[in-house]
């Protein structure tokens, strides 16, 4: 393919599509239930450029030096991962839109590759929103956020929930999204946390496990819901289900079931009470609702590993960290930890310290701050 290196004024349109955090609520939102997202101050820059071609597009990734060239007309998944949220997105715009022509694009990224903060959604809402521009294609932004979605659901293979992709689109700067999964409601939450401070300790391990055992969870919870159902047909999802429902099942559920679908009761709970702690300024609630949800993701869900049950443990040996928990999809990634300001760098350097001599890895600390979903670069 010809060589992409064109200049930021040579583009006709430049999209900066973030990565997101989660405060609370993992796992819920393939079960319909609430989660707390907003996107942060890491993204992908992507360039586009119309290549005055009826059909050819070429991609170009800055970060990894490697592009790939397809044809509208023959969209089919890739052998290479990367390429099939592009390949993705483009096929479920095709579903909707005949308006697609030849283009270039850029991608630049400063989103750490697998840590948990989906570097996947930014790929696949910032294409999206970009083409949407390009071609005026008049999607709104709720359809860009279902494309995404089912670009990863149908190209990717990975069942995810609407949470990644809608916090990447949606966000509002300074403030976190109470989503309810299940009707796509949604209420900006201002996130007020001095004198605290996110702070994202990367584990820079990813274990393989990740995308077959998140599948595993989904039909794990299903089959739950379809028993349940049997007695309480208006039972759609983990969402219309109480403790007390649950506590029926204790002895027809396989023990991994009944902890499986526990936690995302529990974690439903934990939501809406933190969304009322940070209303209320009551930050150590948010904090200790954060520990336990860590707590139902290592022992119940069984998503954790021991990198990311370590740091958890670690930040426990600070007054400054008033919550902690692994963050994503699981088996690697992040912890997302609650940091006093003046503790930010003690803190840091402690846990890269403490890591590094038990697992020889070297972690990656940095700070996340609440920002606006994917937008036009002014």
């Amino acid at each position: 393919m010809k060589d992409l290196n064109f200049t930021n004024k040579e583009s006709d349109l430049i999209i900066n599509s973030p990565g997101r955090i989660n405060i609370i609520g993992e796992h819920t939102d393939y079960n319909n239930g609430f989660v707390l997202p907003t996107a942060i101050d890491k993204k992908i820059e992507f360039k586009f450029k119309k290549n005055n071609t009826p059909s050819t597009c070429n991609v170009f990734s800055a970060n990894f030096n490697t592009s790939f060239s397809f044809d509208l007309n023959n969209v089919k998944p890739s052998k290479k991962q990367w390429e099939n949220y592009i390949l993705g997105v483009i096929y479920e715009i095709q579903q909707l839109s005949n308006k697609l022509e030849g283009f270039d694009c850029i991608l630049n990224s400063d989103i750490p590759v697998g840590s948990g903060i989906s570097s996947s959604a930014a790929l696949e809402c910032g294409l999206a929103f970009g083409l949407n521009e390009l071609f005026k294609l008049n999607f709104t932004k709720i359809t860009l956020v279902e494309i995404g979605q089912r670009a990863e659901h149908n190209y990717v293979g990975t069942k995810c929930g609407i949470m990644d992709q809608f916090a990447s689109v949606m966000s509002k700067a300074g403030h976190v999204i109470l989503l309810d999964c299940q009707s796509l409601d949604y209420e900006y939450v201002p996130i007020q946390i001095k004198p605290y401070k996110i702070v994202l300790l990367n584990t820079n391990v990813s274990h393989n496990l990740a995308d077959g055992e998140y599948n595993k969870r989904r039909k794990t919870c299903e089959q739950g819901v379809a028993i349940i159902q049997n007695k309480y047909p208006t039972v759609k999802s983990l969402r219309d289900v109480s403790s007390e429902m649950l506590a029926e099942y204790k002895n027809e559920f396989s023990e991994e079931m009944f902890n499986r679908c526990s936690y995302v009761i529990d974690e439903k709970i934990r939501v809406l009470n933190t969304v009322e702690a940070l209303k209320n300024n009551e930050l150590k609630v948010m904090g200790k609702n954060m520990y336990d949800t860590h707590s139902g993701l290592q022992n119940l869900y069984e998503v954790s590993c021991p990198e990311l049950d370590f740091l958890v443990d670690f930040s426990k040996n600070f007054d400054e960290v008033i919550g902690a928990r692994m963050m994503g999809g699981g088996f690697g990634g992040c912890t997302i930890n609650i940091v006093h300001e003046n503790a930010v760098e003690k803190f840091t350097e402690a846990a890269s310290e403490a890591y590094f001599n038990k697992f020889n890895i070297k972690l990656t600390a940095f700070e996340a701050n609440p920002s606006e979903g994917t937008s036009i670069k002014k």
